[in-house]
C-alpha cells in the first residue's frame, strides 16, 4: 500500500511517498516558493537529489506537477498505486483528540480553527484541496500536531486567566510538535526494550522551533508550548516565556502596535534576539568558538530553560526513565546537548561525552552509571502521518 505524507505551508508544499506496512521510503521532496517567481521542485530518491526551477503558481499546479514526477520517474506505474493521502495540520484544537478521515465536516473544523493559527491552518487546508482535486477517490486523513497533547489535564492546560476567556474563545494550553513527541517515545519505548505503558519520558524536540514534552505511559502530561508555539523555551527567533507585562511596556516605549511587538517575539528573539548574530545553532556555536560574549549568552539562555523544564517534568512524572533529544538541533548538535545535560547533575544524569558526538542516528548518549538513560533519536513524523493513515483507513 502506497501512502503520502503532506505538509503544505503557505508556499511550500513537503512529501514523502511510503510503501506500507513495511514504511519503506519510495521518494521525498519539496515544492518551494509557490505562487512567486522561479519557483523551486526538489525530490530525493535513492539519495540523489533533482532540483527544477519551474513555474508553480498554486498548490494545485504543485500537487499535479508531483503526481506527474511520481509516474514520470517511474516511481508509480500509475496514480491508481497511491491509496492514501495523510496531512499534517497543525491545530487541532479540543476539538480533535486524533487523527480523522478527512470529510467535509472537518475541514469546516479546521477553518474555524484557524482564529488559533492563522499562519497553518489556512495554509494546510489548502494542502488538502489540492489533493482532493487531484485525487478524489482516495482516502484522506488529518494528522493533527495538538492531538497528542489532548490527554493533559485541565490543571495543566488552564491558564490562570478569568475562565470565561476559555469558555468564550478556547484560551488554553494546547501544545505542539505532538507527532514528533509521540513518534520518539514510541522509540525510546523500543531502544529500552520496555513497554511503553510502563515508562516516563521527557522528550526535548529542539529545532528552530522546539518544545519539551512530559510523558508517562504514552500519554502527554505536559508540554513546554502554550497556546501558541511562543510559549515555552528560547528558540531560534522565538523568545519562549517572558513576563507578559513586557509586551506592553514595549508597545509604549517603541510606539508600536501590540502585533507588531508579538512579531518581534516570533521573529526578531531567541537566538537571533539574544546574539544579533543568526537563528541557526550552527552559526552560534562557530561564534561561541570565537568567544562572542552574546551567542554564549545566547546558548546558555536556552540550556538553562530547557534544563529547568526538565527539573520540572522530572517531580511532575515522579522520576523519569529516559531524556530523548531530538529534531536538527537536538539530534546533531553535541554541543547544545552537553549544555543542557551538565546542568542536570542532581538528577544523577551522566552523559558519555564520546557516544554524546554522535549525530542523526539513534543511539544512547549516558554513561552506564547515570541514573537516567539519555537518547539521541532521529524524528520522523512522517512515518507517524502515513502510520495513523493506514490505521483509519484500515477502520474505515
Amino acid at each position: 500500500m502506497k501512502i503520502i505524507a503532506v505538509n503544505a505551508g503557505s508556499s511550500s508544499l513537503k512529501f514523502k511517498l511510503f510503501d506500507m506496512p513495511e514504511e519503506k521510503k519510495l521518494v521525498s521532496g519539496v515544492v518551494e516558493r509557490i505562487g512567486l517567481k522561479d519557483s523551486i521542485f526538489s525530490m530525493k530518491q535513492n539519495g540523489e537529489t533533482v532540483k527544477e526551477i519551474v513555474n508553480i503558481p498554486n498548490h494545485t499546479v504543485a500537487v499535479n506537477l508531483l503526481l506527474k514526477r511520481l509516474v514520470d520517474k517511474g516511481i508509480v506505474d500509475s496514480l491508481d498505486e497511491i491509496q492514501g493521502v495523510g496531512h499534517r495540520v497543525v491545530h487541532g484544537g479540543e476539538s480533535f483528540k486524533d487523527s480523522v478521515i478527512i470529510d467535509e465536516d472537518v475541514l469546516r473544523e479546521v477553518h474555524r480553527l484557524s482564529d488559533l493559527a492563522p499562519l497553518h491552518n489556512p495554509a494546510n487546508l489548502v494542502g488538502i484541496r489540492a489533493f482532493q482535486k487531484a485525487l478524489p477517490d482516495v482516502p484522506a486523513v488529518a494528522v493533527f500536531d495538538t492531538a497528542f497533547h489532548q490527554t493533559m489535564e485541565p490543571v495543566e492546560y488552564m491558564y490562570s486567566v478569568p475562565y470565561e476567556w476559555y469558555t468564550k474563545y478556547g484560551v488554553r494550553k494546547y501544545g505542539f510538535h505532538g507527532t514528533s513527541h509521540k513518534y520518539v517515545s514510541i522509540r525510546a519505548a523500543a531502544m529500552l526494550e520496555k513497554p511503553l505503558d510502563e515508562l516516563r519520558v521527557i522528550v526535548c524536540h529542539i529545532g528552530n522551533g522546539a518544545s519539551l514534552c512530559a510523558i508517562k505511559d504514552g500519554k502527554s502530561v505536559d508540554t513546554s508550548m502554550g497556546f501558541t508555539p511562543l510559549a515555552g523555551i528560547a528558540m531560534g527567533t522565538r523568545s519562549g516565556d517572558i513576563d507578559p507585562a513586557i509586551v506592553q511596556f514595549i508597545s509604549e516605549k517603541e510606539g508600536k502596535r501590540l502585533d507588531e511587538v508579538i512579531s518581534e517575539l516570533n521573529r526578531k528573539s531567541g537566538y537571533l534576539g539574544l546574539s544579533g548574530l543568526s537563528s541557526d545553532s550552527r552559526d552560534l556555536w562557530e561564534a561561541v568558538e570565537r568567544g562572542d560574549q552574546k551567542s554564549i549568552l545566547a546558548v546558555e539562555k536556552q540550556a538553562k530553560m530547557i534544563a529547568d523544564y526538565i527539573g520540572a517534568y522530572f517531580i511532575q512524572l515522579g522520576g523519569c526513565d529516559a531524556i530523548c533529544f531530538t529534531a536538527g538541533i537536538g539530534e546533531n548538535a553535541s554541543e547544545t546537548r552537553k549544555l543542557i545535560v551538565d546542568r542536570l547533575g542532581a538528577l544523577g544524569v551522566e552523559l558519555d561525552y564520546e557516544k554524546n558526538l554522535s549525530r542523526g542516528k539513534e543511539t544512547v548518549i549516558s554513561k552506564d552509571t547515570s541514573k537516567i538513560k539519555i537518547l539521541l533519536i532521529p524524528t520522523n513524523e512522517e512515518v507517524m502521518i502515513a502510520r495513523d493513515t493506514m490505521r483509519l483507513m484500515n477502520q474505515n
